[in-house]
């Protein structure tokens, strides 16, 4: 007898996609199942992203007299993708609504660049961005300083210290209660203790832990893949560091939505001088006034200027 069942992609690993399945009435409900998805979506370019919502197919050789699904997805395989409603490159996830973008005071240096090209591409899939500020042990005042530019931006901010313990329970008792119903990923580069902190909010995960090297001031890979974790009525992920959010080479999105991926821009837009103004230098620009007045950070204007600089080289034909 063949089966449907929706469910969700939690993880995959060379071609290979665990799903928690719905309750959905189906013998296997409510389990999580291994499988492979149909070769069609290879020539259609659509492959499965863990966060996916999909459907799956499945019989009676699935499964034993116990109800326990074959290790292998014996007879078990995605038929299809349910509509994505955002979807990112790196990390590779689908179906994402919060990211907690976690940076740390010191050791590795905080790139903020990388941290702003990060969150306006979570600004324009409509990912709400949180900002997380960690290791405040190692700077204190370099710490609050930089949760004084997301602040001053309109950013939720959190400022921590997972080896002291200031600031968890607070940040804790905000990520439970936002998850519920949502999923959320924790991103940032390598070595600033996004595991460490997931460990203290979610010990049940018992996430590896790396030591940032004193010669480089670089992190140890310690997260290999995107994997979700269901919790508090959502789904939390782990990911990779985010240090090839490569504007170059991928297509997140054009210039001319640059503007509308820093928040504190949104007063200043329609009111410029100039109808086609770029905000980079025109005389009347409502943006570069609001920078004069100290409204809006200068490192996030340079990472404007830096990030329109690298859009502007970009052909129309490179997105085809």
């Amino acid at each position: 007898m063949e089966y449907r069942n929706n469910g969700k992609i939690t993880s995959s690993n060379g071609g290979l996609y665990s799903i928690l399945l719905d309750n959905e009435g189906t013998p296997l409900s409510g389990k999580t199942v291994v499988c492979r998805a149909r070769g069609v979506f290879r020539h259609e370019k659509k492959s499965p992203l863990v966060g996916d919502s999909v459907g799956v197919v499945y019989d009676d050789s699935s499964f034993n007299e116990d109800m326990i699904p074959s290790p292998e997805g014996a007879g078990i395989v995605i038929d299809s993708i349910n509509e994505r409603y955002n979807e990112l490159i790196r990390p590779p996830l689908a179906n994402l609504d919060l990211m907690f973008v976690v940076m740390a005071a010191k050791r590795p240096e905080p790139s903020l660049f990388t941290a702003d090209k990060l969150i306006s591409i979570c600004e324009f899939n409509k990912i709400e961005p949180v900002i997380v500020i960690g290791k405040s042990e190692l700077d204190p005042e370099r710490a609050e300083s930089l949760a004084e530019v997301y602040r001053l931006a309109g950013f939720r901010v959190f400022v921590l210290s997972c080896f002291e313990g200031n600031g968890v329970e607070e940040f804790a008792s905000y990520v439970k209660s936002a998850l519920v119903g949502r999923t959320a990923a924790f991103a940032g580069l390598s070595g600033v203790g996004k595991s460490t902190l997931l460990n203290l909010v979610f010990p049940e995960l018992k996430l590896s832990t790396g030591e940032v090297s004193r010669k480089t001031e670089r992190g140890r890979h310690t997260t290999r893949k995107v994997e979700l974790f269901q919790s508090c009525g959502g789904f939390i992920a782990d990911t990779p560091g985010f240090s090839m959010l490569d504007f170059e080479r991928f297509d997140f999105f054009s210039k001319e939505d640059l503007p509308e991926t820093f928040r504190e821009f949104d007063d200043c837009i329609g009111n410029c001088r100039y109808t086609k103004c770029t905000h980079t230098k025109e005389e009347g620009c409502a943006v570069l006034e609001k920078l004069r007045e100290g409204r809006i950070a200068p490192s996030r204007h340079e990472s404007f200027l830096a990030l329109y600089d690298i859009l502007k080289q970009k052909h129309s034909w490179d997105t085809k």
